[in-house]
């Protein structure tokens, strides 16, 4: 990479590192603390979201038609995400040890923290944890297939990539045929990791 894109690469990690200084922030507004991988608040904070709780009745009674109609279709995809979630893993498990890439953990990308919030009722949570596992599915499938592309054909592309992987920023650009030969090699004859 060359020495602008190295330094505006080092300004994004410095960013990201403000951004998170300032989610602890608000957590600390928000009052509550991150036990490990568990959030906990303050009792007085605890007592006023249950109060704020809608009872399911009044949440099933007050949505709208075109929601409760559309429901199946979402909760449907409950078998895409299990068929993808199984093959993407054995995938991983099978291939990555031969192609000598680091295991994608799954439990980074799963977080089912939501359902737990005391101002959320039973069907909010479970939503909420719907979310959290299409969402999460989705990061773990993109971090794996991007490790398996950073392998097989660290390239970027032509046009601008929507929604790159953090892996993108370090392949080789498009057209620059040296620079790929000497970087990468060919992954068949052993080199290219």
């Amino acid at each position: 990479m060359s020495d602008n894109i190295d330094r505006l690469a080092a300004q994004i990690k410095l960013l990201q590192g403000e951004l998170e200084a300032e989610f602890a922030i608000r957590r600390a507004k928000l009052r509550y603390t991150l036990q490990g991988k568990r959030a906990v608040f303050e009792e007085e904070i605890l007592r006023a979201h249950r109060e704020l709780r809608v009872s399911l009745a009044k949440y099933v009674f007050n949505a709208n038609l075109m929601t409760v109609v559309t429901a199946p279709v979402i909760y449907g995809m409950i078998v895409p995400f299990v068929i993808l979630d199984l093959t993407i893993t054995l995938y991983q498990w099978i291939c990555f040890p031969v192609y000598g890439i680091e295991k994608v953990k799954r439990s980074d990308y799963f977080i089912f923290d939501r359902a737990h919030l005391a101002y959320l009722n039973i069907l909010e949570a479970l939503n909420c944890a719907y979310c959290s596992y299409g969402n999460g599915l989705m990061a773990y499938a993109g971090e794996i297939a991007g490790r398996t592309e950073q392998y097989w054909c660290p390239i970027k592309h032509a046009r601008k990539a929507v929604s790159a992987h953090q892996h993108y920023i370090g392949f080789a650009d498009f057209g620059d045929a040296e620079t790929f030969r000497k970087k990468y090699g060919h992954p068949e004859r052993g080199q290219g990791k």
